[in-house]
């Protein structure tokens, strides 16, 4: 890619697991000396405008990665003109995202833990409905898979 790759992790509500894939990844890269551009969003409209779940914001400050200022939005058809990769938590999400995809769309479209060692199809599950460990594997599935893309993304160059 001879322009700055643009990422958008996405889920289903824009609140825990993309919103944290955003923060963890931008972290990530500027450690790897990456330019790259993030976003994230969800399929669902249900927290447009919110910020991250406060679970979600307290695992990650406990790992140094601040996602207070985020705020939820959906996906959009521009996004798949707007962004070169399109970075699906589950296969629920990246259902719908190949579903909305317009014909001829630039963004290539992947499952999140594509990116982290061991095989391919695994999720990043949806800790919302789950206690505070969740959201701590969350962070370990959503790190490694980060620093996956971002040697990824570095081999492309």
């Amino acid at each position: 890619m001879s322009h700055t790759p643009r990422v958008l992790f996405v889920c289903l509500g824009n609140i825990c697991r993309s919103p944290t894939a955003e923060g963890v990844f931008r972290a990530v890269a500027e450690e790897a000396g990456l330019e790259v551009e993030i976003d994230s969003a969800g399929t669902s409209g249900w927290h447009i405008g919110d910020p991250p779940d406060p679970r979600a914001q307290a695992a990650a400050a406990r790992r140094g990665v601040d996602l207070s200022d985020l705020k939820g939005r959906t996906v959009s058809e521009a996004d798949f003109e707007a962004f070169d990769l399109i970075v699906a938590m589950d296969r629920s999400n990246l259902a719908r995202l190949n579903a909305m995809a317009p014909e001829g769309s630039r963004a290539e479209v992947r499952l999140m833990l594509d990116f982290a060692p061991g095989p391919a199809g695994r999720e990043v599950p949806d800790p919302y409905d789950g206690g505070a460990q969740g959201f701590e594997n969350v962070l370990d599935m959503i790190e490694a898979a980060s620093r996956g893309l971002a040697s990824d993304l570095g081999s492309r160059g």
